[in-house]
């Protein structure tokens, strides 16, 4: 049976690594705080929000929230980013996605400083990862190669496949892995072949966005899989984008849903906190 890897265990230790830093950084007189912004009353990024307001007060740096109505123009939310950009007490500034559909999103996350872009989705820090440059970087693949680090599992010279090709995971997480020195193909759900093209991976990576899509057909025995999807199954339980119970007979080490992804997000949007104070 494949090795489980434990994205609570090891947010958990990430979290507590930050906590020392923080407390070592207060008594340099340096401070953080995150200003988290919610449009509307979307039940998923109400848990989202509150996660990440735990988090902040368990590393030790401040959280300031502004909930704003599902009505609020566009106007006035770019209004309060402009003011949070200029407010030198705010290190970082997080607008929980998705926003209602009468805002730009891209218009938003544009409209945040880079410097204080934590969540790692302005064009600028995109654009830093893909030249290889310091910057933010988006939190889930950010989370994914801190997963396979601390699982000892060799990344550099492992053939990656990311399925998914997402601003947010897929083409963040394919730049990370080659920084890493793997050998990576991006594949989607207009990939032929896609079986084919998935066996081939030493390191498989999957956030095509749809439930227990990928079968044990899709695997190289001794395969690492990690799982991005999160999803309800038919009995309302959690379930990812792969079919656990039968990948997990084949791969050398697998991440469960829920359990694994999921809480590296916050660990490594909190690891992003922080550097906003170094």
């Amino acid at each position: 049976m494949a090795q489980l890897i434990d994205g609570k265990r090891i947010s958990q230790e990430i979290k507590d690594e930050l906590k020392e830093k923080v407390a070592s950084l207060k008594e340099r007189g340096k401070t953080a705080a995150l200003a988290v912004i919610q449009v509307g009353n979307d039940p998923a990024s109400c848990v989202y929000v509150g996660n990440k307001k735990k988090a902040c007060e368990y590393i030790g740096i401040g959280s300031v929230s502004y909930e704003m109505p599902e009505e609020t123009k566009e106007e006035a939310l770019l209004a309060l980013i402009d003011k949070l950009n200029e407010d030198t007490a705010v290190n970082g500034i997080l607008v929980q996605l998705p926003l209602p559909s009468h805002i730009c999103e891209d218009k938003v996350i544009e409209a945040i400083s880079p410097q204080k872009d934590v969540d790692g989705f302005h064009p600028q820090n995109v654009g830093r990862l893909a030249i290889g440059k310091k910057g933010f970087v988006s939190c889930t693949p950010a989370g994914i190669v801190q997963l396979l680090k601390r699982s000892g599992i060799e990344i550099a010279g492992k053939n990656c496949v990311v399925v998914g090709r997402s601003n947010i995971v897929g083409k963040p997480m394919a730049l990370l892995m080659l920084r890493e020195n793997a050998t990576v193909t991006i594949a989607h759900s207009k990939t032929r072949n896609l079986k084919d093209t998935c066996r081939q991976a030493d390191i498989l990576i999957v956030a095509i966005g749809k439930p227990q899509f990928i079968t044990a057909e899709y695997i190289k025995e001794g395969a690492v899989v990690i799982d991005v999807g999160i999803h309800r199954d038919g009995a309302n339980r959690l379930c990812g984008d792969v079919k656990y119970d039968e990948v997990a007979k084949l791969a050398s080490a697998i991440t469960p849903v829920p359990g694994g992804v999921g809480p590296m997000t916050i660990a490594m949007l909190m690891n992003n906190c922080v550097e906003t104070m170094l």
